[in-house]
């Protein structure tokens, strides 16, 4: 099946802000559109406001005054259900309640004809669930747009157990004709970017809650080491968190409590004490008039190292090398066979995080995964009680010499970053085992709807097909709850390359 013709009437059933953001993008590609709501008069306010955000459209130039005057008269408030028979589309934007969904599409069917396809835009709730009960259950597909629907491009195209490849083709086909990037997934707890963006806000979370560090740190780490757009605390204050914990405690349930998406303790406590975020002014970060925002912990100033030895290969982190040189420290290189790692002046050892702590090994400062190290502003560095003042002094100085601010955390094994990454992947090769969708559509996917620098297997390739399976690895023997455990998608994949590349295993 091909795109919806776009004689075809559309139908959005919810009026709130995703509905009328839906209608908008039917309407503005050519669609007659009908809009209905369960309460009075609430339809005719949407078409309202839809009609103030095509008058912006025309005043920002993006539209004209013909096509505004056009849009306006496909667009049509519908007082009874009984008024979309001739849709060929119904999308439902509704409460997220299951029962709610299952009894409107069960009113729906006995209006609209068998071919039209229906469709739900719910964020949490199992798509097979909601078209379980319908005479015509093969129509029936997930179109997940991501707010405001009008600016993102991505839409989650879900086929439940039941849909037929037909509809969901054709579902497909729609939204790319509406002008977004749709991506196929199979009907799963998240789906692709609630499922694997879960470790994005847990390892933040989890590395404060351990007293690594504190949420304004955290979050610069991850913007201006890791290339995240914001870091866990400030996006979970601007999403609410209230709904950012919601869906963790939905993904977590709906896969039987499964300890990778376990939620967080101290994210619970702050929905329990009402600190929502933004919304209501205070969250993780005070968000009142005249709040001052919490300063990263910033290392003074050091003396770089007189030099340092560079032992083995530094595999994602080897550009540093060239910037040490650039910053007119002499690099001496040995090839050793015992390590990746830089040895400075007092003896002590310079190591990108493994998923090991620091208190394991005699004076070891590991430093974090960055993104790109030219690049980055700040890099993280961790420590145990146990290492030399002189060692730490040294590699702060070494990478402020590099033009980086430095952050000191706890020993925290995996860190920030790495570990953020290792499980982002190891998410991603499970849910492509598991047949969730393919691996462009999960990098397209984590791109445009969290905004990631990278998708996780353009990370994977970047890093080394055994690099997230050896930090995890490591982790989990740390921690043997079952949280960092790998995949065994992620194990298969890291020792398929040493079998290609005729190394033992």
């Amino acid at each position: 099946m091909t795109a919806l013709d776009l004689s075809s009437p559309v139908a959005v059933v919810g009026t709130g802000t995703m509905g009328q953001g839906i209608a908008q993008v039917a309407l503005v590609a050519g669609h007659p559109v009908r809009l209905y709501d369960t309460v009075p008069g609430r339809a005719r306010e949407a078409a309202d406001a839809i009609g103030a955000r095509l008058d912006r459209l025309v005043e920002k130039e993006r539209l004209t005054g013909p096509e505004r005057d056009a849009a306006r008269a496909r667009l049509l408030p519908a007082g009874t259900l009984a008024e979309l028979a001739d849709c060929a589309l119904v999308v439902e934007a509704v409460l997220e309640r299951l029962d709610v969904k299952q009894e409107l599409f069960g009113e729906l069917e006995g209006v609209v004809s068998d071919d039209c396809l229906l469709a739900t835009n719910t964020s949490s709730l199992s798509v097979t669930a909601i078209g379980g009960a319908l005479r015509v259950p093969g129509r029936f597909v997930g179109l997940h747009f991501f707010n405001p629907a009008p600016l993102l491009p991505l839409v989650e195209v879900v086929s439940g157990f039941a849909t037929d490849v037909t509809y969901a083709t054709r579902a497909y086909e729609t939204a790319r004709a509406w002008g977004k990037t749709p991506v196929a997934c199979a009907d799963t707890p998240g789906f692709i970017v609630n499922r694997i963006a879960r470790p994005f806000y847990a390892e933040a979370f989890a590395v404060y809650e351990s007293q690594g560090a504190d949420p304004a740190t955290i979050d610069a780490v991850l913007r201006e080491s890791g290339g995240f757009r914001m870091g866990a605390f400030e996006l979970t204050d601007l999403i609410g968190q209230d709904v950012n914990e919601s869906v963790t405690r939905s993904v977590w349930q709906s896969f039987f409590q499964d300890v990778r998406f376990t939620p967080s303790l101290a994210q619970r406590r702050l929905v329990e004490s009402g600190r929502l975020g933004r919304k209501t002014g205070h969250g993780w970060y005070d968000h009142g008039d005249g709040a001052e925002r919490p300063e990263p912990d910033t290392a003074e100033k050091r003396q770089p190292p007189a030099y340092v030895v560079a032992e083995g290969d530094l595999g994602p982190a080897a550009e540093l090398l060239a910037l040490v040189r650039e910053a007119g420290i002499p690099v001496r290189d040995e090839d050793e066979d015992n390590g990746s790692r830089l040895v400075l002046p007092s003896g002590g050892q310079l190591a990108l995080a493994d998923g090991q702590t620091s208190v394991e090994f005699r004076d070891v400062v590991y430093f974090d995964l960055a993104l790109d190290y030219r690049a980055a502003g700040r890099i993280a560095l961790s420590a145990s009680q146990d290492t030399s003042p002189q060692t730490l002094s040294e590699a702060i100085g070494l990478f402020q010499a590099l033009g980086k601010q430095v952050s000191v955390i706890g020993d925290v094994p995996g860190m920030i970053v790495a570990r953020t990454v290792a499980r982002i992947i190891d998410l991603a090769h499970d849910a492509v085992a598991k047949g969730v969708a393919t691996e462009e559509d999960i990098d397209t996917a984590m791109r445009l709807g969290v905004n990631y620098p990278l998708g996780p297997f353009e990370w994977s390739r970047r890093l080394g097909r055994s690099w997230a399976y050896a930090l995890l690895d490591d982790l989990h023997l740390r921690d043997p709850s079952g949280r960092y455990a790998p995949s065994l998608a992620l194990y298969r994949h890291a020792h398929a390359s040493d079998k290609r590349e005729g190394t033992a295993s």
